[in-house]
C-alpha cells in the first residue's frame, strides 16, 4: 500500500494517521506553507514550522498547534516525520515521512531561487518525491529576485510624478520584494492593510525589510507621488483605488513570463517575479532526490510527466483540491 494516498480529506498517511495539507477538516494536519489553498481552519491539532506558527495563528485564530525546527523529527503514529525548508515563502516545509525503510517527501509548493525573506530550500533524499508542478513547462525560467527588484526599482524611479503600484500577494510576494528592495534604496513603502499585518510577522522574526507604512495612515493631503505602494490584486480597480491620482501599475507573479498575461490583467508593466520553481528548478529538484518515483501535483503536470517518464522515473499524478485559490504565484 501506498504510504500516502489522496482521499476526500486530503493527501492521508495511514500509517501516521495524519493529513498533508488536507483541504477539509480533520483530527491531525500537517502543513507545509500558511497559503490559504494549503492551511485550512476546522482541523483539531496542526503540526508546521516555528516560522509558519504566527501566520497560521494570524490567519486561522485560535487553533491548537505545534511548532518544530527544521530538520527536528518527530513521531506520528507508526512514522517519524521532520519538516525541512521548501524556500517558498517564511516558514514554508518539505514533509519528509519515514515508515520502515520507506521515504517519502512532500515539497509542497518550493523555490530554488535565493529569496531574501524566507529560509533557502534544502535537498532531501527520498524513495518518493511528492513535487508540485506549476511552472512544469520549458518556457518557464526565471531570473535572479536581485534582476527583478532592479527592473522594479527602476521603474518606480522612471516616474516620480506618479505613484507607482505594484499588484502582488499579500503573503510572500510583498515581502520578498520589500527584502530585494533593500538591496537599491531605504525609502519607506506604503502599503495595503491585507499587506500590513502580515509584513509585521515577517518583521517579529527578524527578515529584513524596506521600511513600510500604512496607505491609511497617509496625511489626508498626501498626494503619493514617487511612492511606491504593494497591494494584493484584489485592490485593483477596487474604490481603494481612488485616492491615487494617476498611477502607474504593475503586477508580480510568474504569469507574466507569459506574452499577453500583463495586457490581460490590465496592468502597465509585468515583474516575473514567482514563489515557486521554475523548469529548471523542477527537474534539478526531482534528480537531487534520487527518487525513483515522483508523484505530481497541481500544475502543468503532462509535459513533465513525459519528460521524466523519458528519463526512466515511474511518474503518477496526485489530484488535489490546491489548483483553485487563486492565489497569483
Amino acid at each position: 500500500m501506498s504510504l500516502v494516498r489522496v482521499t476526500p480529506d486530503g493527501l492521508y498517511c495511514e500509517a501516521g494517521d495524519f493529513y498533508i495539507d488536507p483541504w477539509r477538516p480533520v483530527k491531525t494536519a500537517v502543513i507545509t506553507h500558511v497559503h490559504s489553498d494549503h492551511a485550512r481552519v476546522g482541523s483539531g491539532f496542526y503540526y508546521a514550522t516555528h516560522g509558519s506558527v504566527p501566520l497560521l495563528q494570524h490567519r486561522l485564530g485560535e487553533i491548537n498547534c505545534e511548532g518544530k525546527n527544521y530538520g527536528e523529527k518527530f513521531k506520528v503514529g507508526n512514522t517519524w516525520v521532520s519538516l525541512h525548508s521548501a524556500g517558498h515563502i517564511l516558514g514554508s516545509a518539505q514533509v519528509r515521512i519515514e515508515h520502515k525503510e520507506d521515504v517519502w517527501v512532500l515539497s509542497g509548493d518550493y523555490k530554488r531561487t535565493f529569496d531574501p525573506s524566507c529560509e533557502p530550500f534544502e535537498v532531501v533524499p527520498c524513495d518518493t518525491f511528492v513535487s508540485e508542478a506549476t511552472f512544469a513547462l520549458p518556457i518557464y525560467k526565471w531570473q535572479t529576485g536581485a534582476v527583478t527588484a532592479k527592473h522594479l526599482y527602476d521603474w518606480w524611479q522612471s516616474e516620480p510624478e506618479r505613484p507607482s503600484i505594484v499588484f502582488c500577494y499579500a503573503l510572500g510576494k510583498a515581502q520578498r520584494i520589500l527584502a530585494e528592495l533593500t538591496a537599491y534604496t531605504d525609502r519607506t513603502v506604503y502599503v495595503h492593510g491585507a499587506v500590513h499585518n502580515l509584513t509585521e510577522i515577517y518583521r517579529a522574526q527578524k527578515i529584513s525589510m524596506l521600511p513600510t507604512r500604512l496607505v491609511t495612515d497617509a496625511h489626508k493631503d498626501h498626494d503619493f507621488k514617487g511612492d511606491l505602494i504593494l497591494a494584493p490584486p484584489s485592490g485593483h480597480r477596487s474604490p481603494w483605488m481612488k485616492r491615487f491620482k494617476d498611477p502607474q501599475t504593475a503586477f508580480a507573479s510568474g504569469w507574466m513570463q507569459v506574452r499577453g498575461a500583463r495586457r490581460r490583467k490590465g496592468y502597465e508593466k509585468g515583474f516575473v517575479l514567482s514563489d515557486h520553481a521554475d523548469w529548471n528548478e523542477l527537474n534539478l529538484t526531482i534528480t537531487q532526490t534520487g527518487a525513483k518515483t515522483v508523484y505530481l501535483t497541481h500544475g502543468k503536470t503532462d509535459v513533465l510527466e513525459r519528460y521524466l517518464k523519458e528519463k526512466g522515473l515511474t511518474v503518477k499524478l496526485f489530484e488535489t483540491d490546491y489548483e483553485d485559490s487563486g492565489e497569483p504565484t
